[in-house]
């Protein structure tokens, strides 16, 4: 019995086994939640009120477990954590921008846009731990690799800033244009299929990707680009696998039931932008700060994040209060 209980406790990526299973398997449960109890019904559209209710859910499930992690490593690790969490939530309310969009491109019906967003976090919680893992390792062997994140993130945010008002152009989207020459399109939806078989010109039987696939891909590399972003920032933060990890998924869950409310209101948020790329600015410089000076008290950073993101909020709220609309009825 003892040879079986015995790999839990062994380390890995700086953290015992069963620390990382417990996180799994609370993950996996509430993935379960949403897809077997929440949405039983694949067709069903989600309203503005229950979205907000369930990123309510989400949120506070990520800052309970915060409270474990400050209850079994300590105030330090909890602030890295919390920080983490709020920069990477921050960062994919960005990304709410890009989906709307992409979800708009293709006239994808509400009632499927669950389906995509569900399939395209379990991609990310995959991807994002590929490229966390390969991070970690970078930074383990060759601790230089800080000041390129660093140099990154601030030309990322400096970037943001000047482009925060460009439009995005999907239709010339390189992704995009290799997938339309590379795979058989249909005309339309299929109910909520990513491929059927159809006869095609030649009358032959084919396999062929609906535009619903089409958005899943395209909702998986916009998260790509912006993990480009969110990886380096949070290693400004921590280089403790776990708490990056961590901050990063439970980021990321509640984001499918956040974005039902915020693309309805996606038009308010116009300078949240602005905020964000000031964030990035800060912790690109919080690297060299650290490097030439010493590591800054974790509260400092967790202030500053939530003071720019919440100022830009405010900002945004204020600047389009004659622009807003009301809630769509459920």
């Amino acid at each position: 019995m003892d040879s079986l209980i015995a790999p839990i406790f062994l380390d890995f990526m700086g953290k015992p086994v069963w620390v990382w299973l417990t996180f799994v398997g609370l993950v996996l449960a509430l993935l379960a939640f949403d897809l077997g109890i929440l949405n039983r019904r694949r067709d069903r559209e989600i309203g503005v009120k229950e979205s907000l209710r369930l990123s309510a859910f989400y949120i506070a499930v990520a800052l309970l477990f915060g409270g474990w992690v400050w209850w079994s490593m300590g105030d330090t690790a909890a602030a890295q954590y919390y920080t983490g969490f709020f920069i990477e939530k921050s960062l994919s309310l960005d990304n709410v921008f890009i989906i709307s969009l992409i979800f708009t491109y293709f006239a994808v019906p509400r009632a499927y846009q669950h389906r995509v967003l569900f399939w395209g976090i379990l991609g990310v919680i995959v991807m994002r731990g590929l490229m966390i893992a390969a991070g970690a390792a970078l930074v383990s062997e060759f601790h230089w690799v800080l000041y390129v994140f660093g140099a990154f993130l601030l030309l990322t945010g400096v970037k943001m800033l000047f482009a925060a008002d460009k439009e995005q152009d999907l239709a010339n989207n390189p992704a995009l244009r290799f997938l339309n020459r590379h795979l058989r399109i249909t005309d339309g939806f299929r109910g909520q299929k990513f491929f059927v078989r159809e006869a095609g010109p030649d009358g032959r039987t084919a396999l062929y990707a609906t535009p619903l696939f089409l958005a899943l891909m395209m909702v998986e590399f916009a998260d790509l680009i912006f993990a480009v972003d969110s990886v380096p920032a949070i290693f400004a933060i921590t280089t403790d696998p776990y708490i990056i990890y961590t901050s990063n998924i439970f980021a990321i869950l509640g984001l499918r039931a956040l974005y039902f409310a915020l693309a309805a209101m996606v038009h308010r948020f116009r300078y949240l932008k602005y905020a964000l790329a000031l964030v990035l600015v800060f912790i690109g410089g919080k690297i060299f700060y650290t490097q030439i000076f010493g590591k800054p008290d974790p509260l400092i950073s967790l202030g500053v994040t939530l003071t720019l993101i919440a100022g830009g909020v405010v900002v945004s709220l204020l600047k389009t209060r004659s622009e807003g609309k009301r809630l769509p009825a459920e």
